[in-house]
């Protein structure tokens, strides 16, 4: 049952994600003037719809994304009147047929509110909105976990105490006859201690890793200061040398001094500079990733028709993270850390959302985005050479371009959803 009401809440946090994307262009393009006759979350056929002033809102059958539609996206072909032009071309009729519907949306007194006419700075910010507000989910939600919640860090005071010593190959934690006492227990360390010093080095409260390591990296007998009950005491334990779990969690093991203390985990929280630490961080892996994604198609091939197993750090839809969404809610994990992993996943697909609509390929933003740069570089240039100007390029010539696009990306997201129906990624 927590499955489902995770993969159900997810879901909703996509559908958001897409709305507040739209919302950018939306905003944008009514402060500067330009009609937007639709604001749909979906592709297909509208399953629920209402009018508000001059656009229409409302929810379509397909998931896949969203659009508004705003009047004039396509310029008139210059020197020709509306219908068929005079060119030729294999792709001229899909040209003409774009070019077409654009004008027939424009009513006579909305003429002035066509999207091609405003400057392209204005037509920049229109179409770069969408993708900034996403950025923006992004770093809020970053916010949430990394400020409000925090980061799960090892503490200086101690959980427990072993009370034997067992090697890491052991395949039981249980004390086997003969096993002499951990330093720990034989110095008498307690549940609770605080340690606060470490040969010397004091420690801080969320010092716990590097507390670890200079555990392991001492020799001889040690002193070490604890609070207890606050008082502050000295222990003088002798950690033995053995074999011990790396850090990374793997199977490799390592030698280094073992004394015999658990340290408790708590949430420390971060400030704003670990926020976008982490944002540019995420930035620069999933650019990675969006680069490689041609990469992936054939192993993609392989866990839907092959059988193979599916990469965890592949491509997913949006079944498969509304999936691991439900698996988030579902697990044994502390609400706070589901919570936790919970944002940072939709956050995570956010930051996808900006950078894959910064594109430069139609139908993405980028795809609007690139030729308004083009027009203002043109215009600046004929200006400086005393010449007309140009006029705005021609975004129809693109219309070839983004079928193919669309086409591949619909064929993409079948892929991506019949792989995440029979070989799902699971990350629990």
């Amino acid at each position: 049952m927590m499955t489902v009401i995770g993969i159900v809440i997810f879901f909703v946090g996509i559908l958001f994600s897409v709305a507040w994307h739209e919302l950018g262009h939306f905003t944008t393009a009514k402060w500067f003037g330009i009609k937007v006759p639709e604001f749909m979350v979906g592709f297909g056929k509208t399953i629920w719809s209402r009018q508000v002033g001059e656009t229409e809102f409302g929810l379509k059958a397909v998931p896949l994304g969203g659009y508004i539609r705003m009047i004039g996206m396509i310029p008139p072909a210059r020197g020709e009147t509306l219908g068929r032009s005079r060119r030729t071309g294999p792709f001229q009729g899909l040209i003409d047929d774009a070019r077409q519907q654009s004008a027939m949306d424009v009513r006579p007194e909305d003429a002035d509110r066509q999207f091609y006419l405003r400057a392209p700075w204005k037509r920049i910010i229109v179409m770069f909105a969408g993708p900034f507000m996403n950025l923006i989910f992004a770093v809020v939600l970053f916010a949430i976990v990394l400020m409000g919640i925090g980061v799960p860090t090892s503490t200086t005071s101690v959980g427990a105490v072993s009370a034997c010593v067992v090697s890491a190959t052991a395949p039981t934690e249980q004390c086997p006859a003969g096993a002499p006492p951990t330093p720990a227990a034989a110095a008498g360390f307690r549940p609770g201690d605080r340690i606060i010093a470490f040969n010397g080095r004091p420690f801080t409260e969320f010092d716990g890793r590097d507390l670890q390591e200079a555990i392991r990296a001492s020799s001889g007998t040690v002193t070490v200061t604890v609070e207890r009950d606050g008082q502050r005491l000295d222990l003088r334990p002798t950690p033995i040398r053995t074999e011990l779990a790396a850090f990374d969690g793997g199977q490799q093991t390592v030698q280094g001094s073992f004394l015999g203390v658990s340290l408790v985990s708590a949430y420390e929280r971060k400030d704003v500079g670990a926020v976008f630490g982490q944002i540019g961080d995420i930035v620069a892996r999933t650019g990675h990733a969006i680069v490689q994604l041609p990469a992936r198609v054939p192993g993609l091939f392989g866990a839907v028709f092959l059988g193979e197993q599916r990469d965890v750090n592949g491509p997913i839809g949006i079944v498969g993270a509304s999936r691991i969404g439900g698996e988030i809610l579902a697990s044994d994990a502390p609400p706070v850390a589901e919570l936790s992993v919970f944002l940072q996943l939709l956050a995570g697909l956010n930051i996808s959302l900006f950078l894959f609509n910064l594109l430069p390929i139609p139908p993405l933003d980028g795809g609007q985005i690139f030729p308004a740069i083009w027009e203002a570089i043109k215009r600046r240039i004929a200006r400086l050479r005393g010449r007309p100007d140009p006029g705005p390029v021609d975004v129809a010539k693109l219309m070839p371009v983004a079928y193919v696009v669309a086409l591949v990306f619909i064929g993409w997201s079948a892929l991506l959803f019949v792989a995440d129906i029979i070989n799902p990624v699971q990350l629990f």
